[in-house]
């Protein structure tokens, strides 16, 4: 193994996620000690450099070989809690002006096409929304109609009893429908429902306060690649994917970088989801630039046992707008059925998100994708995967509609 990294940047940008970053840190290092432990190497944390924003250095031993990695989280967390402070009735509101933007454009049909599992889980928050209301609804109309007959058996006028009757429907419709808002993280009706809303609103065009912070993020990792790293790896999960392909496109338009340097590892990605709708232009034209170029590497990762991500989809072909002679993405499966022990395999098989996370995770059973090997290792994301064939099981039929590339 010749040793090509000896110090490198690591950017992360998450999925839509409200919590603070500290998790990834905390995830980072326990599963990298598990993780170090099952494939026989060394790895250490310690405190991020100061003036890196939040982050953390990770020190890696492997077949002899040290490399000195810097992480930073690169934060859109406070946009998605903003995203997220909206009333009962608001996400109502929300469930019908997203459902139409995937229906009403065509965009559903397709993309069912593509994989059921991530158009499940897109669907579910409408069902399950839609199934709370149904129930505060009949209990609220019960709890009226019951009311209203015993107020009038007491004596009280018929207007008096419909008027209590109607009072306390109304607050148990309320005080259930807040009930299950509050306990929303057993069901994740809300909170996915904010997620698809988000991309949804503007059917595919970036709001504009996430367009400036990627623009902060595409000065921050251009800044690092001014640095002496041997490597500067940018890493999207979910949706922190297609944000990153804008980041690295707006980044590679104005700087020249020697190839093998930048490494771009999209892992669990939901591109689809966004490119597929009208106003995507921009990210079309950035999957488009980003395929052809020959500044960076760009392997995709995922695994059909992940419901929530668009396995093995290569997100340019899918999009319709894959350029001739394109070089990526490399697009691979983490094969969770070969690459967890059956034992670890049914303990996480129906727990889908905790799935979705599996990426950024320790493998008992672990292949040639090590995410801690990958980001805190002595070789490059080109070294590491040259030559490597993509999955033969890969989708890569154009479906979607639109399919124009303008910003």
């Amino acid at each position: 193994m010749q040793q090509t990294v000896r110090k490198r940047r690591v950017f992360y940008i998450p999925g839509y996620d409200p919590i603070p970053p500290r998790r990834y840190r905390e995830l980072f290092r326990k599963e990298g000690a598990a993780q170090a432990q099952i494939s026989g190497y060394q790895l250490q944390m310690g405190a991020g450099t100061a003036g890196q924003g939040f982050g953390w250095r990770a020190h890696a031993q492997i077949a002899g070989q040290a490399c000195d990695s810097d992480f930073q989280v690169l934060v859109w967390s406070d946009i998605v809690r903003d995203s997220m402070a909206n009333s009962v009735l608001a996400t109502y509101g929300q469930l019908l002006s997203t459902a139409w933007a995937y229906i009403g454009t065509g965009a559903l049909w397709r993309l069912m096409r593509l994989r059921k599992g991530p158009v499940i889980a897109a669907l579910y928050p409408v069902v399950a929304l839609l199934g709370q209301l149904a129930l505060a609804l009949f209990v609220g109309g019960a709890g009226a109609w019951g009311l209203g007959i015993g107020a009038q058996a007491a004596g009280l006028p018929h207007w008096a009893g419909m008027a209590l009757g109607g009072a306390v429907g109304l607050a148990l419709v309320a005080g259930i429908l807040g009930w299950f808002r509050a306990n929303d993280s057993r069901f994740y009706a809300y909170y996915l429902m904010h997620d698809y809303a988000f991309s949804a609103r503007h059917y595919g065009a970036l709001p504009p306060a996430l367009a400036r912070r990627m623009a902060a993020f595409t000065q921050t990792v251009a800044e690092a690649l001014e640095s002496d790293a041997d490597e500067v790896l940018v890493v999207g999960h979910s949706s922190g994917a297609h944000l990153a392909v804008t980041v690295l496109a707006d980044l590679l338009r104005h700087h020249r970088v020697a190839p093998g340097r930048l490494g771009f590892l999209s892992l669990g990605q939901v591109v689809p989801m966004v490119s597929f709708l009208p106003r995507a232009g921009r990210l079309r034209a950035d999957l488009a630039y980003l395929a052809a170029h020959e500044g960076l590497t760009w392997v995709d990762v995922s695994a059909p046992g992940d419901g929530c991500s668009f396995a093995l989809c290569d997100p340019v072909a899918v999009s319709g707008v894959a350029p001739a002679g394109q070089r990526w993405p490399l697009v691979i499966s983490a094969a969770f059925t070969q690459t967890l022990s059956p034992a670890r395999w049914q303990a996480l098989r129906w727990r889908f998100f905790r799935l979705h996370f599996q990426y950024l995770c320790a493998f008992d059973r672990p292949k040639d994708y090590d995410y801690f090997q990958i980001t805190a290792g002595p070789l490059s994301l080109a070294r590491r995967f040259a030559g490597r064939p993509p999955s033969a099981s890969r989708i890569t039929r154009a479906l979607s509609k639109y399919r124009d590339m303008q910003p």
